[in-house]
């Protein structure tokens, strides 16, 4: 036989080439069972010792209806400042931080109209920033007055970080 106008070099075979023919029977395996020892994945969950563990408390203890907190807000941005740290609200996206990652939060009228601007430098170094638009002067200034104590009631209640 030719292929391509060239004779073919090799004949075709008796049969089929070794190491093909029936499939092998595979014993059935439960296909969802328990896991086997050394086998992938996590480990299962192990149960508590010593019951379900206590829900994370700030630096001051447990939060008290007392405890001081600061929330302002425009139509896409807020700030909130309470007992388990800074959340920031910017178009939608929520970025919460617990006091343990707070470095300093910084506070401040913008130079220009009634623009409230907040930052939270992180203990890693980045700085997330907020601005909040008050609609008069004097509900930006009441935030001003608002925003200090809170802010150094929770940063002076802390261990110093480094």
């Amino acid at each position: 036989m030719t292929h391509g106008g060239f004779p073919d070099q090799n004949p075709p075979a008796a049969g089929p080439p070794p190491g093909f023919g029936p499939p092998v029977p595979v014993p059935p395996q439960a296909p969802y069972g328990p896991p086997q020892p050394g086998g992938y994945g996590p480990p299962p969950p192990q149960p508590y010792p010593y019951g379900q563990p206590a829900p994370p408390q700030p630096y001051g203890g447990p939060a008290n209806a007392e405890d001081p907190e600061f929330i302002a807000h425009d139509r896409t941005n807020s700030v909130v400042v309470d007992a388990s740290g800074v959340a920031l609200e910017i178009q939608g996206h929520t970025v919460e931080f617990p006091w343990a990652q707070i470095r300093t939060v910084h506070y401040a009228p913008a130079p220009y109209g009634t623009v409230l601007m907040v930052a939270v430098a992180h203990v890693g170094g980045h700085l997330y920033e907020c601005r909040i638009t008050a609609r008069r002067k004097a509900l930006l200034q009441e935030w001003l007055e608002e925003v200090a104590p809170v802010v150094h009631f929770y940063l002076s209640a802390r261990p110093p970080v480094y």
